[in-house]
């Protein structure tokens, strides 16, 4: 039996003591309404008779009037009243083909008030008995600021699960004017779960304003999900169904060509991002952070889309160069592999975080410097080839005597573990298999050699038993669902493409899927932003890069297998938001009052093309662990990915994954997304000629629907053949 608080113990009894308001039949699922007195519930009742009530409106310390109440085909509207103020519930259905309710409250309070405690707005019930008696099984909810979702199965009774999304895009206003937070509003302890309005601690709720206190979407099934396959599945299809409900913030065109060249300016002229070391430079981690020895991982982070950028713009880049001839020296004779920190700076560790000391390795930066040289190899760098070859062995000793589990901090020489958990019972960097598979593959690419296809093998099926927690760090997650894409591609074994979702399941749920438009977050977008940890307090400017980039290249592999329909809509939109958003980690970009004065590590140049680490929404200012260099590698990742180039004169912008051939004056564009969906296509002009272009969207002439001198804009299908002539 749970234990559970005043206002869930006589709910169930309130609610059968009550009369119907209303009953609305969709399907085999009926609705009922009830007043309770200081509760509107609203209980969806399931085919099998198994029940879950909703409650749409408290009237905290007072008793509900009905004023008015509206009912067509379309909208339920009631107006309540009570001694503190005015209610407006708002009640519809939107999909008449599925079992879906949507409701919305919004409360005008007659006086200034502090609100100390708000219920949980979901409760399971039982066709007889309590609702301490029940039982279920919370796969997903929320975390910190992501988004506001439950995703639960009802066990006892065997009612069935329900899907439920808070958009906390509407709870901006309240937000605002009490100075409270949408974050960790979603979730509770079973039975009383769902979403809690936030307590009035800063500033009470004004009088005589309405405020949107809640606006939920739930989703049901008669089905109890136990597979984590299955749970995945289900996640990522309602997480879409409920995407195309939600109104999304305008898209902004960055200008990422030029901000490519300023962050080359910048890069190459500010001395804060660099340090020297026998002769050769290297990119600092934090601007203006002398006093941490370079790390492999930063150069590399920056130089492989630098040079990505490089072959895009067909212009050699000096700082390529530099990078380049730098890294031989993390090679370490000790190890016979390449290290984290320049073996000849080592003395410089000052010891002050868990990794800052000699041979301590934090498992996934083994395999993300040599990834990132893998993926240089595969481009013709023999530099990077060696390095890769002549380190692969110890990946692979390593791997071996941790059974393909790795824990969190090992020791490189003794292989002795130093922090085995991220948490008690949770387990090490759960992610890290996939990082290694994904690394195996790579090589086994290079080298052809079968070796390396076994070990990616070993090392993805101990995925396996982690379920929906498989995210440790999201990056690497998105390059372990890549890796597991491929595995199926080479292998046909539907256990690799299962474990791709889960992976792209870990990815959703750790996502920001509303806007937050109070505090400090109201001054950029941060809709589809992505948190690099599962419990990380903000998003982070190289992981949302890599991310952003893994996942372009997941689509593109994707082409010929049939991927979850889903993926076929989030991965996309994905893409575009971020296309439009991460611009906004250079601090430039930001209100100066949004930074923070206090910064852990080196510096801000608020004026400097380089990207802040941390951006936070709401109340919190940005920018406080410091200006991050090894994010650099932002812009030159955008262009490749993004633009085409049609000559000295033309770009051709598109701002969702997507493959083009040029053939003669022009242009063919594959999109493979969702036909509902839209993306933007913009024409710009680079040279002197004028845009004289015409666009075919599946073989109709497109008319742009905003043209200037220097750029023409169009709105493509999500799922469209473009052909761009000249």
């Amino acid at each position: 039996m749970h234990t559970i608080t005043p206002w869930s113990a006589t709910a169930q009894a309130d609610i059968e003591n009550s009369d119907i308001l209303l009953k609305r039949k969709i399907l085999d699922y009926t609705y009922q309404f009830y007043n309770t007195g200081d509760s509107l519930w609203i209980v969806a009742i399931m085919p099998n008779n198994g029940k879950i009530a909703f409650r749409a409106a408290f009237a905290m310390n007072s008793c509900f009037e009905i004023t008015n109440l509206f009912d067509d085909d379309n909208t339920i509207v009631i107006i309540l009243s009570s001694r503190l103020g005015n209610y407006e519930v708002r009640v519809n259905f939107p999909d008449q083909a599925s079992p879906s309710l949507h409701y919305t409250c919004s409360f005008k309070a007659d006086i200034p008030l502090r609100i100390p405690f708000w219920p949980r707005d979901i409760l399971p019930l039982t066709q007889n008995g309590r609702v301490e008696n029940t039982s279920g099984k919370i796969h997903m909810e929320q975390f910190g600021s992501r988004s506001g979702l439950l995703f639960a199965s009802i066990t006892k009774p065997q009612t069935g699960s329900f899907f439920y999304f808070q958009n906390l895009t509407s709870l901006s206003e309240y937000c605002e004017v009490t100075e409270t937070e949408s974050k960790s509003t979603v979730g509770g302890i079973w039975p009383e779960i769902g979403f809690q309005l936030p307590a009035t601690d800063m500033l009470p709720l004004p009088q005589d304003k309405s405020l949107t206190i809640s606006d939920a979407y739930v989703l049901f099934t008669t089905d109890i999900f136990e597979k984590t396959s299955a749970i995945c599945e289900n996640f990522l299809n309602n997480l879409v169904k409920i995407y195309k409900l939600l109104d999304q913030p305008r898209i902004q065109y960055n200008n990422w060509p030029d901000i490519a060249q300023k962050v080359i300016t910048d890069l190459t002229y500010n001395k804060g991002a660099w340090t020297q070391n026998n002769g050769n430079p290297y990119l600092n981690a934090y601007l203006c952070d002398y006093e941490t020895p370079a790390e492999s991982m930063v150069q590399l982070a920056v130089l492989t889309p630098f040079k990505e950028y490089e072959k895009w713009s067909g212009d050699k880049q000096r700082l390529c160069e530099d990078l380049i001839k730098g890294l031989p020296a993390f090679y370490d004779l000790k190890i016979k592999c390449i290290n984290r920190w320049l073996p000849t700076l080592v003395d410089k560790l000052n010891q002050s975080e868990e990794q800052k000391k000699e041979m301590l390795m934090d498992s996934w930066y083994l395999h993300h410097p040599l990834m990132n040289l893998a993926r240089l190899a595969l481009q013709g760098d023999k530099t990077a080839e060696k390095l890769v070859l002549d380190s692969i062995e110890y990946v692979i000793k390593v791997a071996h005597h941790f059974k393909y589990s790795w824990p969190v901090f090992y020791n490189m020489e003794t292989l002795q573990i130093i922090k085995a958990e991220t948490a008690p019972g949770e387990g090490g960097e759960n992610d890290v298999p996939g990082s290694y598979a994904h690394l195996m593959l790579l090589v086994y690419k290079l080298t052809r050699e079968k070796r390396y296809l076994n070990e990616a093998e070993k090392a993805a099926k101990k995925l396996e038993d982690l379920g929906v927690n498989i995210l440790y760090q999201a990056n690497n997650t998105a390059f372990s669902a890549g890796a597991l894409l491929e595995l199926y591609k080479i292998t046909n074994k539907k256990l690799y493409l299962d474990l791709s979702y889960t992976c792209l399941s870990g990815l959703f749920k750790n996502v920001q899927l509303y806007d937050c438009r109070y505090g400090f977050g109201k001054n950029y977008t941060n809709f589809f932003s992505i948190f690099p940890l599962n419990d990380a307090p903000y998003t982070a400017a190289y992981e949302e890069l890599e991310v952003y980039a893994a996942l372009s290249e997941y689509f593109v592999q994707a082409k010929d297998v049939s991927i979850l329909t889903a993926l076929k809509t989030l991965i996309p939109e994905f893409i575009k938001f971020a296309v439009s958003r991460i611009a906004y980690y250079y601090p430039s970009m930001l209100p100066e009052e949004m930074l923070s004065e206090e910064v852990k590590t080196g510096e801000i140049q608020a004026d400097l093309w380089v990207p802040l680490e941390d951006l936070y929404n709401g109340w919190e200012k940005s920018g406080q662990v410091g200006q991050e260099v090894y994010g650099a590698g932002m812009a030159f990742g955008v262009v490749p990915r993004q633009y085409i180039k049609v000559d000295e004169d033309f770009l051709i912008f598109i701002d969702y994954p997507n493959e083009f051939t040029k053939r003669g004056k022009s242009v063919t564009i594959h999109l493979d997304g969702d036909k509902d969906m839209s993306c933007n296509l913009k024409i710009i002009k680079a040279g002197d000629r004028s845009i004289k272009m015409k666009v075919f969207q599946n073989k109709e002439l497109l008319k742009a629907f905003h043209e200037t001198k220097k750029m023409h804009e169009y709105e493509i299908s999500g799922q469209a053949l473009i052909k761009i002539e000249w």
